[in-house]
């Protein structure tokens, strides 16, 4: 694997700026981005007012904190255009999530919320170790999901070649990752196994394709999963982190020579970490529940949106901006399992911690009667293991679950190739077969 670290002149002069003058140019930002959602948008002018808040209060970015909170729920209540702060026509493009559970959350972009775009993913690419010239394979899906296209403009602005191929056709990444030979895919995680997994059935090493750095995002993985990547496809792998309601991919992005966690775009981006009951905001250091407010977002302004994600806020090593740590969880998909709180991450470790299990898993929840149950489905990496071995090995696994997570399982091990795969983005991990009601 190669490292390349930057010299000086390569970063922008804010990511080498002091906290002082990082902070007032985020002070600049946030009051604008609070005088132009209240004026131009009926929500938040509602809700501000509600709340007994006007954008002159805030004289510090602590004050921030008296601001309302906004969630996906503000967005489906708005559905589709109910929160745009410029007219239609202003508006150059138009992304959604996929609506699975509720109405579809709608971003809109102006142009210069297409550049900024452009220019957060950049720099993420750059800090990644991406320069001018290199060939990029963009594995994420084009379309609505904000992923292929905002990596696909970032890379472009970085000045790179760009293999648009979307996600699915795993033979055919295989084939033009062959051919074409680029340096740096663009993909989430578990596709990633996906493809390292199709080199192999076609006789090929993984390790000693021209890939060199993979820019996973689009779902939560760990540091046992970033160690099975770089150990199979040997290259370097580093996060990238966004959602569609702040910009898209590039909120935050790791730096290929420390690997410690997304730097937050703080010239863009304001995190904040609140407790999430309360929504006290905590300190840095302390985990809770991440929320952003854009600082410089045009169509769709966010206020204090709550990402749901269980993290915390880290000091700053190789840029000026604090880093997000590793997501552990999020506030709405933890599992209550008889009194018990599981995130699936939890088990993803647990998992990658034994040689015998592919990387590979879903998390079964039904009702037993009145109680839930939990069922994990493994796979085996190797499909000649006898009826005894397997049966030690759920043993084994079900142990360490109820020794570390606290939560009595049943585990199945499936053989090689039996959990579903997917095809274009992100792995099914929870199964949720409880009633609805």
């Amino acid at each position: 694997m190669v490292q390349r670290n930057p010299a000086p002149h390569e970063l922008e002069p804010i990511e080498r700026a002091s906290r002082d003058e990082l902070q007032a140019l985020q002070l600049e930002r946030l009051k604008w981005s609070l005088h132009h959602a209240y004026e131009n948008v009926p929500h938040y002018r509602a809700a501000f007012d509600a709340a007994g808040v006007h954008p002159e209060d805030l004289k510090t970015l602590s004050d921030l904190a008296k601001f309302p909170f906004t969630d996906k729920k503000t967005l489906r209540d708005n559905y589709p255009f109910g929160l745009f702060a410029v007219p239609r026509e202003q508006v150059v493009r138009i992304h959604a999530s996929s609506g699975t559970t509720g109405k579809a959350t709608v971003v809109g972009y102006t142009q210069r919320d297409i550049d900024t775009w452009a220019g957060v993913v950049a720099r993420s690419i750059r800090a990644a170790g991406g320069r001018p010239g290199d060939m990029v394979h963009i594995s994420y899906g084009y379309g609505l999901f904000t992923g292929g296209l905002g990596a696909h403009y970032g890379a472009e602005k970085l000045g790179c070649t760009v293999i648009p191929m979307s996600g699915g056709q795993t033979e055919k990444q295989v084939q033009l990752i062959q051919d074409f030979k680029p340096s740096i895919i663009m993909v989430t995680p578990s596709y990633m196994l996906n493809i390292v997994e199709e080199f192999t059935r076609q006789g090929l090493d993984p390790a000693q394709s021209s890939l060199k750095v993979g820019i996973f995002g689009a779902e939560p993985w760990t540091d046992a999963m970033r160690r099975e990547i770089e150990a199979r496809a040997g290259i370097d792998a580093v996060d990238i982190y966004g959602l569609s309601e702040v910009m898209g991919p590039g909120v935050a992005s790791e730096c290929i020579e420390s690997k410690d966690g997304p730097v937050i775009w703080e010239d863009h981006f304001y995190p904040e970490i609140i407790h999430p009951d309360t929504g006290e905001v905590l300190p840095d250091g302390e985990e809770g529940e991440l929320v952003f407010t854009s600082l410089s977002k045009e169509a769709l302004p966010i206020i204090r949106y709550r990402t749901r994600d269980l993290t915390r806020l880290l000091p700053p090593t190789s840029r000026a901006m604090r880093r997000m740590g590793r997501i552990t969880g999020r506030s709405d998909d933890m599992l209550i399992i008889r009194g018990v709180n599981v995130f699936p991450s939890q088990i993803e470790e647990i998992i990658l911690k034994m040689p015998a299990l592919a990387p590979q898993y879903q998390l079964v929840v039904a009702r037993d009667g009145h109680l839930d149950t939990l069922e994990v489905l493994g796979e085996l990496r190797d499909g000649s293991l006898s009826a005894g071995d397997v049966e030690t090995l759920c043993r084994e696994l079900q142990h360490c679950i109820k020794t570390y997570v606290g939560v009595t399982t049943r585990v199945t091990l499936n053989p090689p190739g039996g959990i579903e795969r997917t095809l274009t983005g992100k792995a099914r991990r929870v199964v949720d077969k409880r009633p609805k009601n």
